[in-house]
Order: C-alpha cells, then sequence, then structure tokens
C-alpha cells in the first residue's frame, strides 16, 4: 500500500536505515485533523504523524490573525525545549509530505497510569509540580518567536467559547432555542464572565494540559498536544488538569493540589499567591471551559462525526454544576442554563 511504503520511507530516512518489513498500525486518533501510526514494534518503533497537505497551520479552535508561517507543533516544541520541557524527539519533518517522524512514547498516558487508583497523589504532584516549574519558567523566559506569546485568551475568544455552548450544548443538545430575553441574558453574562477572565495576568498556557496529554515514559512526564498554546492566566492548565472530563476527582483533593501549585509556584518564583482569590477565580474559569468542554463534545459528534467524547459530557456539566455552588453571584446564570440542560442545575 502506498501510505505503508511512504511510512516506512519517512522512519528509514530519519533514523539513516531502511526498514522493509517494520509492521504499522493505526494509532487511536484525537478530535484533530491529524493521523498517527507507529511503525515497527518496541524498542526499535516509531510514530508517524499524517497532516492533510491542504490542512492550515492555523489552530482548529477560534483564534484570530492569519495563519502562522510555521507549524505550530514545531514552534512550540522549540520553546518548550528551550525550557528544559520533555517533549516527544523530533526525527524528521518532511513538510512537503506533510509527514512528522517522532520518538515513539509507547501507549501509557497520565490517564491509563492512574486506572486502579494507587499512586494518584504521587503523580498528580508531579503533573502539578511540573505545570508550576513550566509556568514560571516561562514567564522569566518569554520569547516573541514562540507562536504562543503571539496569541491569547482575550475577551472575544472567552466569549466565543462560552458561545459555542451556546450553540451545541445548550441548543442543539436541549433542541430548543432560548426566548429572545433569556438570550440577551446569555449575551450580557457570558460577555461579562469574558471581561472578568481577560483581566487576568496572562503568560504562557498549554491550553490543554490533561491526563491524556501527557505520556509516561521511562519514569518521565512527556508533555504531548502543546501547538495550540497561547498566552492566558495560570489557573488555566491547572483547570484542564484537576477538572479533566476524563478523570474526576473530588474537590478535597482539588484543593489540595491547588495548593501544591501553589506552594511549589512560591518556591520556584519567590512569590506568594492569595489562595482565596487564587481558588474563586479557579472556579470561575471551570464554569467557562467545562462549558466550552461540553459543546466541544457535541461539536465533535454532529459535525466531525466522532460520537467518543460524548461519554465525557456529564462530568463537564457536573464540574460545572459544582463551580457554580462556589460562585452563587451566577446563580441566575445556572437556572437559565439549567432550564435547558438539568445536569448543571
Amino acid at each position: 500500500m502506498e501510505i505503508e511504503a511512504a511510512l516506512r520511507d519517512q522512519v528509514g530516512k530519519a533514523i539513516g536505515r531502511p526498514v522493509p518489513q517494520a509492521p504499522i498500525k493505526k494509532l487511536k486518533g484525537d478530535a484533530s485533523n491529524r493521523s498517527y501510526y507507529r511503525v515497527g514494534t518496541a524498542p526499535e518503533s516509531w510514530v508517524v504523524m499524517v497532516m492533510p497537505l491542504d490542512a492550515s497551520k492555523k489552530s482548529e479552535e477560534a483564534s484570530k490573525g492569519e495563519p502562522p508561517k510555521e507549524l505550530p507543533f514545531v514552534n512550540v516544541h522549540r520553546y518548550l525545549e528551550k525550557l528544559g520541557i520533555r517533549v516527544p524527539r523530533i526525527l524528521r519533518f518532511d513538510e512537503p509530505a506533510g509527514m512528522m517522524v517522532l520518538e515513539d512514547l509507547s501507549d501509557i498516558t497520565f490517564e491509563a497510569a492512574l486506572e486502579g487508583g494507587r499512586n494518584n497523589q504521587a503523580l498528580y504532584t508531579r503533573a502539578v509540580d511540573l505545570l508550576a516549574r513550566m509556568r514560571a519558567q516561562a514567564e522569566r523566559l518569554p520569547d516573541p518567536d514562540c507562536l504562543a506569546f503571539t496569541r491569547a485568551f482575550d475577551e472575544d475568544l472567552y466569549d466565543w467559547e462560552l458561545h459555542h455552548f451556546r450553540e451545541w450544548g445548550l441548543e442543539v443538545w436541549s433542541g430548543k432555542k432560548p426566548t429572545d430575553t433569556e438570550r440577551a441574558e446569555l449575551d450580557r453574562t457570558f460577555r461579562d464572565i469574558a471581561k472578568q477572565l481577560a483581566a487576568a495576568p496572562r503568560g504562557f498556557t498549554h491550553r490543554d494540559y490533561q491526563s491524556r496529554n501527557i505520556m509516561m515514559k521511562d519514569g518521565e512526564l512527556v508533555v504531548i498536544d502543546f501547538q495550540d498554546a497561547l498566552q492566558g492566566p495560570r489557573q488555566y492548565d491547572l483547570v484542564a488538569l484537576l477538572r479533566d472530563s476524563y478523570v474526576e476527582l473530588d474537590r478535597g483533593f482539588v484543593d489540595t493540589m491547588l495548593d501544591r501549585y501553589i506552594a511549589t509556584f512560591a518556591e520556584v518564583t519567590g512569590e506568594r499567591i492569595d489562595p482565596k482569590s487564587f481558588k474563586a477565580f479557579f472556579d470561575l474559569l471551570t464554569i467557562q471551559r467545562k462549558l466550552k468542554d461540553a459543546g466541544r463534545f457535541e461539536f465533535i459528534n454532529r459535525v466531525k462525526g466522532n460520537p467518543g467524547f460524548l461519554v465525557s459530557i456529564p462530568a463537564s456539566l457536573r464540574y460545572v454544576r459544582d463551580a457554580f455552588k462556589l460562585r452563587p453571584e451566577l446563580s441566575g446564570l445556572q437556572k437559565l442554563i439549567a432550564r435547558y440542560v438539568p445536569e448543571v442545575g
């Protein structure tokens, strides 16, 4: 088959010797337009990322500006390597062919390593410490050549994501549309939340630092799927990790991990963070991010024909419900949404 020959050819060029008999296995994909193939058998194996030749370099999520001149994965990868963050090694990038040969990180994600409940606190502590140190390093060493420093979670993007939920998680999912009065209230409240979130100081943000985007290899945590990195608040990646739609954590454990982040960040930078205001912002951001996730999962189902994320909608909505309890000033919004999505009530 042509694709198999092309994959073996890319690996052969990457390692300097042919692999004519290497077995090929297509790996389970994510919600993106990229495909992944394992070539060979461990420990002699590699992963080839295949990108559509007509694919834009622009993020699939809403973002402003023209498509970047360089593939975001390569650009942000370079920056993270400079910070000393363990990322997958790029062995070859054939841009005209739309293929990239990467080291094989195996199939053990952070999520898989958590199964059985053993060592969960130790693993989360490592992930939180890594995040705190990555953020501290990035704040100390900003790089205007890294795409993550040219785009940001601004008011418009937060607002767009909330309306992404309104369209797909409220209207499409429920099969109903809000009244004109309700729509005006949604518009007003969503914009207010977006303003509050956008007013926070920003820095390097992975954007999707969750259990399926951290790999375990030889005892190391390896960060992947960082191509959509941008400027955002410190709590954003913590929401992705600790309010992960794939792994539910109780609030007591989440508070312990938030305290750990605050302590590690202070240890590295000397900066003291007020836990109360930090956690209150975390809860507001949880409402925004998890509403967006619920809508996005339905969008991926309806538009991309991938129902695999539907199972994660209930957890996303439970997080929203619990965060609303901690932000009582938004009870009006909670009641309005619950008319269409009872799970948040």
